[in-house]
């Protein structure tokens, strides 16, 4: 089985120093885009707004050759930045199921997970647990991170359609409230 394509569209909005894109792009874990004019203009993008889960119903799109691509924006200026990303691409914006953080500077949150951390989400769901090991085999919280989120990932990696997947999710974590 062939490696996923990674990509990240870096916005240099947050801490040099605690950016896991730019030292997955060192190690070779994913490409790296500082232009917008010159990143990917096809395939998935980890959008927490869009709504539409990644998973098993984005398996054939995968097997085509689309790449996962992460936006490495601050928190504070996803939404402008999304937005910025749509008018300029056609890629599919994609939520991840609730996993928990790992890293240093979120953990034990919901959701608010490094781009590693996203990428390995993704990797598991699509059944490549190397790749995903490899993507986070360079940070120290790694392993802490399969450890949190081990009966969450296998269940994911296990769904046969999105609709099977976003009600797994919550045989491990509360749902949130309707308004």
């Amino acid at each position: 089985m062939d490696d996923i394509p990674l990509h990240v569209i870096h916005l240099n909005q947050d801490d040099p120093r605690k950016c896991t894109s730019r030292k997955l792009a060192k190690r070779g874990g994913c490409i790296l885009h500082t232009n917008l004019k010159k990143s990917p203009k096809r395939g998935l993008l980890l959008d927490p707004l869009s709504g539409i889960l990644v998973g098993p119903d984005d398996q054939q799109s995968i097997e085509r050759g689309s790449s996962i691509v992460s936006l490495d924006c601050s928190w504070k200026e996803i939404e402008s930045s999304l937005k910025l990303l749509y008018n300029s691409t056609n890629l599919m914006g994609r939520t991840l199921p609730v996993v928990l953080a790992a890293n240093p500077v979120s953990w034990g949150k919901p959701g608010r997970l490094s781009n590693a951390e996203a990428f390995a989400v993704c990797l598991t769901i699509f059944d490549r647990w190397d790749q995903a090991r490899e993507i986070m085999a360079p940070f120290k919280f790694g392993d802490e991170f399969f450890k949190l989120n081990e009966l969450p990932l296998e269940a994911y990696s296990q769904a046969k359609s999105n609709t099977e997947l976003a009600e797994v999710q919550w045989e491990f974590f509360d749902k949130p409230p309707v308004d």
